[in-house]
């Protein structure tokens, strides 16, 4: 793969700043458990989305918590006849401040770690520059980041498929979280048994590459609160919706407009310009890539897709963003559809390309389906299909 440039910056679009209140959970705590003095906000308003309720907090409550990231609010609502912004209406595929494709080298290593506790605390110390390497073992809790590193000087957490973050149970909280700390390099451990894999909240310039995530009770991997310009590469999916099939995505970008007053102040969350690269998901019993309404820009390729263990969803990837680029993935097995865009509200799901794709859905769809067109484009370069053939739009020669 080449270098992807940073083409243009689109309408001006910012990382938000971190916002709420620090939730009162040591860093780097390896039990991540709410404290009594920790804020438990309400639900949506009801009819707010036909949506169902989606995201868990720390706890494992659908009620959700927000962390250091995001405030919640249960006064207001999401304005949903908001015109969009120049910048999200105007965004197209291939610009805006993508990251780097590649994959990122280990650097040696500064602090060693064999334990939990050791764990916990090189993640309280991290600081720009530092390496942290985990020794192969089990390391048991629930693992926090809230420092960052630079553009220049990321901080790293490596180690081998021996090194395994266990987060104890299906049922509740996050095995590691990535909470408003940018600049992180996450390779080659594995994660296993949390109710979410890895969670990422306002992060830019992170790299989550090489990592086994499997046996979760929700999704694997989710990038969300305005979390920018991240690469996630070469992972191995196995294994989620053990706690409820619904929210068992392997990889999930955004947050539904449900839970948009939660984490984004009732505004899109704009998690934009992400790359999602050579990815291996099975085993997930919802979508394996889940792209929400309020993202853009990003590009998902070279993906290795199966949705035989699907039973809450209908396709390998349902893309709700804007001007998304997907390109050269490969799928198989699905009930109905191998890749689908839907308008959930105002402009999303539109000016997405789907391009260089392949495989078989084996379903009652197609492999590409569009609902609804809009000016989402299939180009004729795909070859995935399923029952009713490549696409329901007529393919693109341009």
């Amino acid at each position: 793969m080449t270098i992807i440039a940073l083409i243009a910056i689109v309408g001006g679009i910012t990382v938000a700043a971190r916002g709420g209140q620090q939730p009162a959970v040591a860093v780097g705590s390896p039990t991540n458990a709410p404290s009594a003095t920790e804020t438990t906000t309400g639900l949506p308003t009801a009819g707010a989305s036909a949506e169902p309720y989606e995201d868990a907090g720390p706890s494992g409550d659908l009620t959700p918590q927000p962390s250091a990231a995001g405030a919640a609010s249960t006064k207001k609502k999401v304005d949903r006849k908001a015109a969009m912004s120049p910048s999200e209406r105007d965004a197209r595929p291939g610009e805006g401040p993508l990251p780097s494709d590649q994959p990122v080298t280990c650097p040696g290593s500064t602090t060693d770690v064999s334990t939990a506790d050791d764990l916990s605390q090189a993640l309280a110390n991290a600081k720009p520059g530092d390496v942290i390497h985990l020794a192969d073992g089990t390391y048991s809790g629930r693992f926090s980041a809230t420092s960052s590193g630079t553009s220049a000087q990321k901080i790293y957490l490596c180690g081998g498929r021996g090194a395994v973050l266990d987060g104890g149970g299906t049922e509740k909280g996050y095995a590691f979280h990535l909470d408003g700390a940018s600049y992180w390099v996450l390779s080659g451990f594995s994660v296993r048994n949390g109710q979410k894999g890895i969670v990422a909240d306002s992060t830019t310039g992170s790299v989550i590459q090489n990592v086994a995530v499997t046996d979760i009770g929700d999704e694997a991997i989710h990038l969300r609160t305005n979390s920018s310009s991240n690469l996630i590469i070469g992972n191995t999916i196995h294994g989620t919706g053990n706690r409820n099939e619904k929210f068992g995505e392997g990889i999930y970008i955004g947050t539904a407009v449900s839970n948009w007053c939660t984490y984004t102040g009732c505004l899109p969350d704009h998690s934009n310009y992400n790359i999602i690269a050579n990815n291996d998901i099975a085993g997930t019993t919802s979508e394996n890539i889940d792209i929400k309404e309020g993202t853009l820009g990003g590009i998902v390729r070279g993906n290795r897709l199966d949705g035989s263990a699907m039973t809450a969803a209908d396709a390998w990837m349902n893309v709700k963003g804007n001007a998304w680029t997907i390109d050269s993935n490969e799928g198989r097995n699905s009930s109905k559809d191998g890749f689908q865009t839907h308008n959930i509200l105002q402009e999303w799901g539109d000016y997405n390309l789907f391009t260089n794709n392949s495989g078989t859905a084996n379903g009652s769809g197609h492999g590409i389906a569009l609902r609804p067109a809009m000016h989402n484009i299939v180009s004729c370069s795909n070859t995935v299909t399923s029952g009713q053939g490549l696409s329901n739009v007529p393919c693109s020669t341009q």
